[in-house]
């Protein structure tokens, strides 16, 4: 099981980082990274296809590239097979972005997956990139872009 401080070591970073008051958390499970945030001051919609567990505001469906672009940042917490997909989003939007990559969606191991996203980033035109770690335990570390 994951280190239980993530979401809020996650939400500070974020809002720390980003002045941005409106955030798409994707693959977001049960929405617990969007209530830190919330309770940060943060407005937040979270995407997953699983039935939602906390009082948050909740879209029960696959997070796509052809999703209008609502928010001022996008980001995802061990979001699987979603981080790739927050990323070119992002950079289709001209969106920066936050996320803390667990399994790859390509078979690689933690740090050249890692690699890989910050690489991808570039690729796609990000103006900044940069890496950063969570005081938890456990997968903890951030890749972060801006336009």
């Amino acid at each position: 099981m994951g280190d239980k401080r993530r979401f809020d070591a996650f939400a500070r970073f974020i809002v720390e980082r980003f002045p941005a008051p409106r955030i798409y958390d994707v693959a977001g499970g049960m929405g617990k990274l969007n209530l830190a945030l919330t309770q940060l001051g943060r407005s937040v919609v979270t995407f997953d296809r699983k039935p939602k567990k906390l009082d948050v505001k909740f879209e029960e469906r696959r997070f796509t590239l052809e999703e209008p672009a609502g928010c001022d940042l996008v980001v995802g917490l061990h979001s699987d097979g979603a981080t790739r997909v927050i990323v070119e989003y992002a950079a289709k939007n001209k969106l920066p972005f936050a996320v803390v990559p667990c399994c790859s969606d390509n078979g690689m191991s933690y740090k050249p997956w890692v690699r890989h996203l910050v690489a991808l980033a570039q690729e796609k035109g990000f103006a900044r990139v940069e890496e950063h770690d969570l005081a938890i335990e456990g997968r903890a570390r951030v890749v972060a872009g801006w336009p």
